[in-house]
């Protein structure tokens, strides 16, 4: 059952994405609690709400796995922006990044196809190279049932 979340689990969700951001990979829960004051089994119960909302992915050990657009785990999505980089879950969330941070953008990935490597710079929020499609197998009414997959 998918539990509402309150204005705390927002805000907690914010700390976590603001700590995801500087830190330039996934933080701990101790690293949220420390940041706002939460306790470590708060900020671990929050997230378990965050991610029964579909806020926030867990893995199995109840820890990040994303925060969309960032991936916890590399990927086959390298985005810098701003001087830093991240993994990005998914082509759609390689353009978020920049965008979630107000940045201009790069990002490296490849042909799932053919293999050949592709890269797009994004500037004011538009990319400059407007031919490659993206295409998702999974309909987006069944994205959350595999969403590691999707």
């Amino acid at each position: 059952m998918i539990r509402n979340v309150d204005q705390a689990d927002v805000d907690l969700r914010n700390a976590t994405y603001r700590t995801f951001a500087e830190l330039g990979r996934a933080p701990t829960a101790a690293e949220v609690g420390a940041t706002t004051g939460v306790g470590e089994d708060g900020v671990r119960a929050a997230w378990r709400r965050l991610h029964e909302a579909h806020a926030l992915v867990l893995d199995d050990a109840g820890e990040i796995r994303m925060a969309n657009p960032f991936a916890a785990r590399p990927t086959d999505f390298r985005v810098q922006a701003g001087g830093r980089s991240w993994y990005a879950n998914c082509a759609w969330d390689a353009f978020g990044i920049g965008a979630a941070l107000h940045v201009d953008s790069r990002f490296e990935t490849h042909c799932p196809d053919c293999h050949d490597r592709i890269e797009i710079h994004v500037r004011d929020g538009q990319p400059d190279d407007q031919s490659p499609v993206f295409h998702v197998l999974v309909p987006a009414v069944r994205w959350w049932s595999d969403i590691g997959f999707t």
